[in-house]
């Protein structure tokens, strides 16, 4: 949600935060603007509903715009309509400060009636207040900016911000504070940078410095001075992000997310080089599985996509490695912590790592001094730094707003960490299972899938470009993957799609099933594929339009999409891979916009 950017000391600042906003386009966004000073008394703001697209334009069309120092920023509407005016940078009212801010400000209303009663305001965000807060300071008690900075900062009670400010008095100056909400650091040649992702701005660097919580820096073209919560001096060396700029381009594709589910294959591959021996042995650190065999319950964290694919972890822990396993809603377990187990252990699945949700239940789990492993794509991401142990997806970026290959990763990382686990604890033994054999064979599978291409755009066509709804039902592990491929429907093709326990339909749901309603039956689980089937006839027989997806070794005359056998605890890698496609193809004919579906972010940083 929202993207912030910053430069200072490059003459080509307006072009640096152009290309670094629209490098952030995938957290979702309904404006943007940005404000460059030229250090000879000029300054521009320029701000816009809409695109990036639209913001360059209007750029194009204010003559003489340019600086050297400058900051930039999507907003997705918290506080306030979507509008030109509730669009950052937002400025005080004398034109001195200018400000853009990721997260929310809990207590701005109370601040704004203590401080500003009589300060006439342009938007109705909660950032207006604290520009405003920093002008009044300045003035009315003779501060400099950053003292003016440090006093609002001390006003803003258990907020999360993420925030980027500049002074017209100090134009080459950029003043950055951090709570809860991801920024960093670039450290580039002769000038430096910020970015809430260093996705922003890899073509000017790739060495960056993180922030902790309550951190506040002063950034020149040639000094970054980053103090603590208390005051003091923090010296950091920056880490090296390596990652080549490309990886984050369409490339030839059309959308994002066809680009990403067709990397699956090599995800796949990748995680198997990684964590696995060319013997199949699981190359994981021994602390960790010392950590999650000393546990007596695993308790996975996730929100949205990681939740699904939790649930489908799950049951790997449970059957390779024996350990009793729960999953929750990291939004659900933050305020309704469930009671625990006397051993816990807990595992956070994150495709950014910057889940506010999620790291809300990790801020607890480290008070209360459980160990905890973060498993996410982003290193040096804030739910990677704060736990136990971290794991990497190696998949790459993923820019499409819905999630396919962070999926994937993470459940063939779970399958590895698990039998990993189960090795460990002496529940299986390395013949039992050969993950190394498998990823192949998946790899082989996605890729005989993807390249079916246009049977699946057919079948989107026929059944459910006509439809406003569809169900997806399976039973155990299938019924997992039916709450992923609702999902993915519904959040790009606006399709109101659900995802049920088959078993579950003729106790309330079939009421809902009349002619042509699309249902779509998973079946690849030995043991309950006839009880599926079963079901499906059920909804057949109140006009209902069925498809299967089904496993080779299951299928029988008649059935739609027949998936490669794997082992069946890893279906869930093939059968989504379908659906993804199908929810693709829905939203393109359709002429959605993929990849940034209405009123959605990529990286969820407010609760």
């Amino acid at each position: 949600m929202c993207g912030i950017v910053g430069v200072t000391g490059n003459d080509n600042a307006v072009k640096i935060l152009l290309n670094g906003l629209e490098k952030l386009e995938y957290r979702g966004y309904d404006s943007a603007g940005i404000y460059v000073n030229d250090q000879k008394g000029q300054d521009y703001l320029v701000k816009t509903k809409g695109r990036i697209s639209e913001l360059r334009s209007k750029v194009s069309a204010t003559a003489g715009v340019h600086g050297s120092t400058g900051i930039g920023h999507t907003r997705w509407a918290t506080h306030g309509v979507v509008s030109e005016a509730n669009a950052h940078p937002h400025f005080s009212n004398d034109d001195r400060f200018y400000l853009v801010h990721n997260g929310v400000i809990d207590n701005f209303q109370e601040l704004k009636a203590k401080y500003l009663s009589d300060v006439p305001f342009r938007s109705q965000t909660d950032t207006e207040v604290v520009v405003q807060l920093i002008d009044k300071f300045a003035v009315e008690e003779n501060l400099d900016a950053k003292a003016a900075f440090l006093k609002t900062l001390s006003l803003l009670k258990g907020s999360s911000y993420a925030f980027l400010m500049m002074d017209r008095e100090q134009p080459d100056t950029l003043f950055v504070a951090k709570n809860k909400s991801p920024l960093l650091i670039g450290v580039a040649d002769g000038f430096n940078v910020v970015c809430s992702d260093a996705l922003a701005m890899l073509k000017e660097t790739h060495d960056f410095l993180e922030l902790m919580d309550g951190e506040v820096v002063t950034i020149t073209p040639d000094k970054v001075a980053i103090q603590d919560a208390q005051g003091n001096p923090v010296e950091r060396k920056p880490f090296h992000v390596d990652m080549n700029a490309d990886e984050a381009d369409k490339g030839t594709y059309p959308f994002y997310m066809l680009k990403e589910v067709d990397e699956q294959p090599n995800v796949m591959r990748k995680l198997a080089q990684t964590y696995l021996s060319e013997h199949g042995v699981p190359q994981i650190d021994q602390k960790l599985l010392d950590a999650m065999q000393a546990a007596d319950r695993l308790y996975i964290v996730g929100a949205g996509t990681s939740y699904h694919a939790g649930l489908v972890g799950k049951r790997l822990f449970e059957k390779l490695a024996h350990i009793p396993t729960e999953v929750h809603v990291s939004s659900e377990f933050a305020y309704e912590q469930p009671m625990l187990s006397k051993k816990p252990f807990f595992i956070f699945l994150t495709q950014s790592g910057e889940t506010a949700d999620s790291r809300e239940v990790l801020v607890n789990v480290n008070d209360a001094g459980y160990p905890s492993l973060t498993i996410t794509n982003v290193q040096n991401s804030t739910l990677s730094r704060e736990a136990t142990y971290t794991l990497l997806l190696h998949a790459g970026p993923e820019i499409a707003v819905a999630s396919t290959k962070a999926y994937t990763a993470q459940i063939a990382l779970e399958a590895i960490l698990a039998k990993a686990l189960g090795e460990a604890t002496g529940q299986i033994v390395a013949q039992d299972f050969n993950v190394r054999q498998q990823l192949g064979l998946v790899a082989t599978g996605m890729q005989a899938i993807v390249d079916e291409k246009d049977k699946l755009e057919k079948i989107a066509n026929d059944y459910l470009m006509q439809s406003n709804r569809a169900f997806y039902i399976g039973r155990g592990i299938d019924h997992a993957v039916s709450l992923e491929a609702a999902l993915k429907l519904k959040e790009i093709s606006y399709v109101q799609a659900e995802g049920f326990a088959s078993g579950e339909l003729k106790h309330g749901t079939i009421a809902l099933i009349e002619k042509d309603t699309p249902v779509i039956g998973f079946i690849t689980q030995a043991k309950t594929a006839g009880l599926t089937r079963s079901n499906l006839q059920e909804t057949m027989a109140r006009g209902a339009k069925t498809l299967t997806i089904v496993r080779e070794g299951l299928a029988i005359d008649g059935d739609d999409l027949i998936l490669p056998d794997v082992d069946e605890m890893l279906m869930p890698l093939l059968s989504v891979v379908p659906a993804q496609l199908l929810a693709y193809y829905t939203s393109l004919n359709k002429g959605l916009d993929v990849d940034k579906p209405r009123n959605l972010a990529k990286s969820v940083t407010v609760e």
